[in-house]
């Protein structure tokens, strides 16, 4: 008599891999310096404060006339110039009774309270009429309004963009304490793999998938291990995991991850290492693997060139973010937009569909969502997330998640 085959457990929602990934997180702890201007993208490893107020004194926002506003309360006030400021120049202390010309960002002179902007004014002779009733502090920066002096400017774990590189060299800041890149290895599987430029064998494709997880990799700062296409047998794909193990953070391979008799990567993850995940209820990139080899994180992505992109986007971008030290939410912001299509077939899995945004702000759907179709990722300017069994009317409001928020 035949036994029963086992039960097969249900494979992890999306919520519940990718919390899985990230609590197994063990961010980067080594420190260096870098210059500011070399900065972009990198994670600050201790928080920064400033020395200096910003702006360092009251200046003006405009150009203009600096006065007393209690010397023109008429409306009409007649006043001889009595000096001009440019900016990066101190002036002399503003006499009652007078005007000094000044242009954007110069320091406001002693006694003066408020700046008149030149389109309300007529100079003759050099004296100024000043066609207005200007209030004290009138276009003028106050001293510190933007940061005081021992304020804090920037957090630890803030992953620095071009406004932060600025933020920075604005209170002198000429170099960062940064978190040491992430190295990551990447292979590609499979003996029908070529590179473009190579003659294209029956049944050869060329390998997208190289170009494409490269691509991300950079965007997110990583130093690259490239170690190119490995040939489908369990010996050669176990002897590449433990060479892409050595002073690596992270492996991240495509393909061979499905369980045909030609998918080696989880027998050589098992013998090489460990595989703590395997399968997720999620469409497009159902065999994601995730595990370690040695000291380094495993992460098995699928070849089908949609389902890779599709993976990588949510589930090792957000992994990547926090093994670099990134604080805060690595979750993507999404956004409510109306479904300009119909889709009436449910699927049972967690669906994540490309589409783009019309002119009227609603989602418009790619026509093929098959796992091969590279260009729909194009086409598409992001994912729709559409929960398992969710069928889709025209004007429902769906769960969009645009590229920007997921490619760097």
């Amino acid at each position: 008599m035949m036994s029963a085959p086992a039960e097969r457990k249900p494979m992890l929602s999306v919520a519940e891999a990718l919390a899985f990934m990230l609590d197994a997180v063990r961010p980067l702890t080594a420190v260096e310096s870098v210059d500011t201007l070399q900065a972009n993208g990198r994670v600050l490893a201790t928080g920064q404060t400033s020395t200096l107020n910003v702006p360092e004194r009251d200046n003006t926002q405009m150009d203009g006339y600096a006065v007393r506003a209690s010397d023109c309360a008429s409306g009409a006030a007649s006043l001889p110039v009595s000096q001009r400021i440019a900016a990066g120049h101190v002036g002399q202390p503003l006499l009652p009774g007078t005007a000094a010309r000044i242009f954007t960002g110069a320091l406001i002179p002693d006694g003066a309270d408020a700046v008149v902007m030149q389109e309300q004014c007529t100079l003759s002779d050099n004296v100024v009429t000043v066609n207005h009733v200007p209030v004290a502090g009138e276009w003028i920066r106050r001293q510190g309004e933007d940061i005081r002096a021992g304020g804090a400017i920037l957090a630890p774990g803030t992953r620095l963009r071009s406004q932060e590189m600025g933020l920075a060299a604005s209170v002198g800041l000429a170099q960062l304490p940064v978190l040491r890149k992430l190295r990551v290895a990447v292979f590609f599987t499979g003996d029908e793999l070529a590179m473009p430029g190579q003659p294209l064998a029956p049944g050869a494709v060329y390998n997208s998938n190289r170009f494409t997880l490269r691509g991300l990799l950079e965007n997110l700062g990583c130093e690259i291990t490239d170690l190119g296409i490995v040939p489908d047998s369990l010996e050669a794909t176990r002897a590449v995991l433990r060479q892409a193990a050595q002073g690596n953070d992270l492996i991240i391979t495509s393909g061979g991850v499905s369980v045909g008799e030609e998918d080696h990567i989880k027998p050589a993850v098992e013998a090489e290492g460990r595989l703590n995940m395997w399968q997720i209820a999620v469409k497009p990139g159902k065999p994601l693997a995730f595990g370690e080899v040695g000291d380094a994180f495993f992460v098995g992505l699928p070849g089908n060139p949609v389902s890779s992109f599709v993976t990588f986007l949510l589930f090792v971008r957000p992994f990547i973010l926090r093994l670099q030290g990134v604080a805060g939410s690595v979750v993507p912001r999404s956004y409510r937009l109306a479904a300009n299509f119909e889709r009436l077939k449910a699927d049972r899995r967690n669906e994540f569909l490309r589409a783009r945004v019309n002119d009227d702000g609603e989602l418009e759907l790619f026509g093929n969502q098959s796992s091969g179709v590279l260009t729909s990722t194009v086409w598409g300017d992001g994912l729709i997330d559409c929960p398992p069994g969710l069928s889709i009317a025209r004007g429902d409001m769906l769960r969009f998640i645009p590229f920007n928020e997921l490619l760097y």
